[in-house]
């Protein structure tokens, strides 16, 4: 694999094999690594990838990195990919490419508590790029990159870009605050106005509060479920 290129601010590590990129950018988090760190496994079917960050705000307001991400990524296909593709975000982390489930964002953190300012934090990408099955019959819900007209989109070049695109809207939320990401974010948000079931709790998804909770109306009352509820163990 070709050295990749990452923008002054992030360094990227290669893994192979199994090896998870997600849970090496947490060890080595934890190790004390530097902020920017880009570990990724370039698969033949699966693009896998994770950004380390250094938080220096609480653990509910750094939880915007997980929608900043998935803003990344859609802007980096966007540049990339025919214009007719189409790129969804659920506010989970799940990604949509054609309106067809197609791989997700996870996070992580040293600290649950939302008051905390973590010592880290990691957010994950899982991409495929190949259908797992070769009878799409079998999973109607779930696509892949390269079913959707993307075959010529190259996984280190998204890779990269995507590295590029999330540091921009990291730089304009730490300079212009969450308002320009939030605007971002709706305009690509899925599921907004309909159904939604999280957590035990069902309603209609009214949209997110300022740090990104999700709004969620029943017959009764409106019910804020923050984001960390996504963050993995």
């Amino acid at each position: 694999m070709s050295q990749l290129s990452f923008p002054p601010l992030m360094s990227g590590l290669a893994v192979t094999g199994q090896e998870d990129p997600f849970e090496t950018a947490c060890q080595r988090a934890i190790l004390g690594c530097d902020a920017g760190l880009v570990t990724y496994n370039l698969g033949a079917d699966l693009l896998r990838a994770a950004l380390v960050f250094a938080p220096e705000v609480s653990l509910h307001k750094s939880m915007a990195m997980l929608p900043t991400c998935g803003v990344g990524l859609q802007n980096a296909l966007g540049a990339l990919a025919p214009p007719e593709v189409a790129v969804h975000l659920e506010w989970g982390g799940g990604l949509r490419i054609n309106g067809g489930r197609c791989g997700r964002l996870r996070i992580a953190a040293s600290t649950n508590d939302p008051d905390a300012i973590p010592d880290w934090l990691v957010v994950g990408l899982e991409l495929p790029l190949w259908p797992a099955s070769g009878d799409p019959g079998e999973t109607p819900d779930q696509t892949a990159l390269y079913a959707e007209g993307c075959a010529d989109v190259q996984a280190p070049a998204l890779l990269e870009s995507w590295a590029r695109h999330a540091l921009h809207w990291i730089a304009r939320w730490e300079e212009d605050g969450p308002e320009p990401l939030h605007a971002e974010w709706r305009g690509l948000a899925h599921g907004i106005g309909e159904e939604a079931h999280w957590h035990g709790t069902s309603g209609t998804f009214l949209g997110v509060d300022e740090d990104f909770g999700m709004l969620l109306r029943d017959a009764d009352t409106t019910r804020l479920i923050p984001l960390t509820t996504q963050l993995e163990t």
